[in-house]
């Protein structure tokens, strides 16, 4: 690599912050951040420089390693190939298609290599047993998007660099920088806010570092946000503040959202949420009454018992209050490869409950079933048994609930391989690891995280380090396995239409799609001379075609269509590059109709299956709330999950895996600050030291999640220097959300005492 700056987005977390990386001696010198960049326009969280711990770890696997009775061996890649595809196949041949297991990890979704390949890995693998971190995470967004708006990735972004009020509920973008609303700079946008005269208003069980930057504040219990919501609702139509704005006329069955809230006054929520009623009328009020508004939700809301409902009743506020397509409110982005439009294309606006898992019953969304029950079908018996299991990027053991009953389930497996490049709490179970290149070793385009910007921009970088020859990408692991069990399941010898297929996609990779997508989407390339031709075809198409044809839907991402004439044009891979600082496509606009993808064209306010399940919120009205301590999770800005644990300058300093507990639950257990603390919950329990803090609800404690790193043979030093414990070790994975499978995270019953070691207990 030559020496000098070099441009890149940064992978670690939701945000695509910019950053311009020195390199001279084939070393890098300095991570700082890129004032050229059009989204984050140079501000960097302290992950960005942990770019050069990843990229320099020793502790990264380079070469496949498989376990023996002597230990990890290294092996190469050929024999490591064989040895897994055959294993696979094997499986696959004695016990069926659904014996094998796959999770994937949401490094996934940063990555679009791993993109690109992962789709025809799970047709090889041909499983139904598919699981990621999407049920551990954004799966009551999803599954409200594809009821309310057509498809599972439509998510509405809160338009932050022009609104005057941010309401934000069990979220906190200061640590995460958004998720499901990429936002460089949180803190300099609500700067901004305040300096226009707008408003920020956080509602959250802990006061996190967004609630304190707010000019309103207010606790609520864990795990009650729906009736807070559905309080908002029925106010919204008691007081005749409803007015839906541009989308009024694409709403439909506001009567049946308005008589499922009748029996939810502020009052009835008050008792259950802890906010005053007269709060909850003003919460409504104000959101009604600001023109430029959005209402924001996130995890704390998602991952709970009534995350399904929580996550919809958000969705139909915004709506409810015009705030919906509108400058300010909350608006869908329009990104340079629309993999909304493209899944839509192709039939893929996703699906829900076409099959059910075989122990719980649990749905299945988008073809995968909820993580919860990832240990069920391991080690429960019977045809489907999963008996092989595949991780690509993913550490479940840390980031699923009851994870030491998975790591059980996990040691027990006929053959596991992880394609990862850390031997860590969940790789430690594999039989053969393979691991891939690090980010700056390979080129990036987010295609994700684009799609849920405050801002479309576009931004391509390429690899700034040569991995070297005996490396793979994951993209190359991923579509050799699969080409491989194809091979198998084919008798040995693909037909050779279907064996140079293979061998193009494998030489070709990622980037060369990367760039098709690009000029063929609506910031494309201009036609040039072909235009004056190209021009009526596409008009034709567009006009005469029904809305669902093939050729219409390729007309209509085209940049011909006129729709996109106001959007600037020759995007692709070439000008990016050219533009490596990234490139800036423009504020969100409004987009509806033509951005839904119902059958009817219409925004579904009151789908049924939300609508029964208001029954069990109604049923819960009447009961008396709990008044044991609930346990949430926290993020921490240095941290993301269970990745970035090994990078000593984000893990030095104070130990930040402790266990929060406000001031008055302290005294009432004879807790103080730096004691340890036994958290339980049936038979599962760790031990923290406590924190305890004003900023936290009484009633409520709180653990960050991600950590856990005591477990024996794994291989990250740094790590297991700051092990912390596992919130995870304590939660329950028979505790879900039934309307969407969720686990839930947040607001689960724990008991807390002081704890002391064995030795100290038999001596008292």
């Amino acid at each position: 690599m030559e020496n000098g700056t070099h441009y890149r987005t940064c992978h670690l977390c939701e945000a695509m912050c910019g950053v311009a990386i020195e390199v001279s001696g084939g070393q890098i010198t300095a991570i700082r951040g890129d004032q050229d960049d059009p989204l984050s326009q140079g501000h960097i969280c302290p992950k960005a420089v942990a770019l050069q711990d990843l990229h320099e770890d020793p502790d990264r696997l380079r070469k496949p390693i498989r376990r023996t009775a002597e230990g990890w061996q290294e092996m190469g890649w050929e024999e490591a190939f064989a040895l897994v595809a055959d294993k696979l196949h094997a499986t696959r041949q004695e016990h069926g298609r659904n014996s094998i297991g796959v999770y994937l990890g949401n490094p996934n979704v940063h990555n679009h290599g791993s993109l690109v390949a992962t789709m025809p890995f799970l047709r090889a693998v041909g499983s139904q047993n598919r699981f990621s971190a999407t049920s551990n995470d954004q799966l009551p967004h999803m599954l409200a998007s594809l009821e309310m708006f057509g498809h599972q990735i439509l998510f509405p972004i809160p338009d932050i660099d022009r609104t005057d009020l941010f309401l934000c509920i069990g979220a906190n973008p200061m640590a995460s920088n958004g998720s499901l609303m990429t936002v460089p700079d949180f803190r300099g946008r609500v700067k901004r806010l305040k300096q226009r005269g707008g408003k920020m208003i956080v509602v959250d069980p802990r006061r996190t570092e967004t609630g304190k930057l707010a000019d309103e504040f207010h606790f609520i219990r864990p795990g009650t946000d729906a009736f807070l919501l559905m309080a908002m609702v029925h106010t919204l139509f008691e007081e005749n503040l409803v007015n839906p704005g541009p989308a009024d006329r694409l709403v439909k069955d506001m009567d049946l959202l308005r008589l499922a809230a009748l029996a939810f006054t502020p009052e009835a929520a008050s008792r259950h949420t802890g906010i005053e009623a007269d709060n909850i009328r003003a919460l409504a009020r104000e959101l009604a009454h600001t023109p430029k508004a959005a209402l924001y939700t996130r995890m704390g809301t998602s991952t709970q018992a009534y995350g399904g409902l929580s996550t919809w009743l958000a969705y139909c506020l915004n709506i409810l209050t015009g705030k919906l397509d509108t400058v300010g409110g909350v608006m869908f982005t329009q990104p340079a490869i629309d993999l909304v439009a493209l899944g839509a294309m192709s039939g893929q606006n996703g699906h829900f409950g076409k099959r059910h898992s075989r122990v719980k019953g649990l749905p299945e969304f988008a073809g995968e079933y909820p993580a919860s029950t990832m240990a069920d079908e391991i080690l429960t018996p019977g045809d489907g048994q999963i008996r092989a299991f595949v991780t690509v990027a993913g550490n479940p053991v840390l980031s699923s609930p009851n994870g030491r009953r998975l790591e059980n389930a996990l040691s027990g497996l006929d053959f596991m391989v992880s394609v990862d490049y850390y031997l860590n709490e969940t790789t430690r179970h594999a039989d053969v690891i393979l691991p891939p290149t690090a980010a700056l070793e390979r080129s990036h385009y987010d295609l994700i995280f684009s799609l849920f910007a405050v801002r479309n921009t576009a931004k391509y970088s390429e690899a700034l380090f040569d991995p070297g020859a005996d490396t793979r990408h994951d993209w190359q692991i991923l579509l050799e396995l699969a080409h491989r069990l194809e091979r198998h399941r084919s008798g040995g010898r693909l037909p050779m239409r279907a064996e140079l297929g293979w061998r193009a996609f494998k030489q070709v990779g990622p980037d060369p799609i990367l760039d098709l997508l690009l000029r063929s989407g609506p910031y494309g390339t201009d036609a040039g001379p072909a235009r004056g031709v190209l021009q009526p075809l596409t008009d034709l198409a567009m006009d005469i075609l029904p809305k669902r044809h093939p050729l219409r839907s390729l007309a209509k991402l085209s940049p011909l269509n006129r729709h996109w004439q106001a959007l600037p044009k020759g995007l692709s891979l070439r000008a990016l590059k050219d533009n490596p600082n990234g490139v800036d496509l423009g504020p969100l606009q409004p987009s509806l109709p033509d951005r839904l993808y119902t059958r009817d064209g219409k925004i579904n306010l009151a789908p049924r299956r939300y609508l029964e399940d208001v029954k069990r919120l109604h049923d819960q009205l009447a009961r008396e709330p709990s008044d044991g301590l609930l346990l949430i999770g926290r993020r921490h800005l240095r941290s993301n999950n269970s990745w970035m644990h090994n990078s000593q300058r984000l893990v030095k300093g104070k130990d930040r895996c402790t266990l929060m507990i406000h001031t008055s639950d302290a005294t009432h257990l004879g807790l103080q600050a730096g004691d340890s603390a036994e958290i339980r919950a049936d038979d599962r329990r760790i031990v923290l030291p406590v924190e305890v803090t004003d900023d936290i609800m009484p009633g409520v404690v709180s653990i960050p999640h991600g950590w856990g790193h005591d477990r024996e043979g794994t291989g990250q030093r740094f790590a297991t220097a700051h092990a912390g414990a596992s919130i995870n070790d304590v939660l329950s994975d028979e505790q879900v959300d039934p309307l969407v499978g969720t686990s839930v995270l947040n607001g689960q019953s724990v008991t807390v005492k002081v704890w002391r070691p064995e030795h100290q207990r038999k001596r008292a």
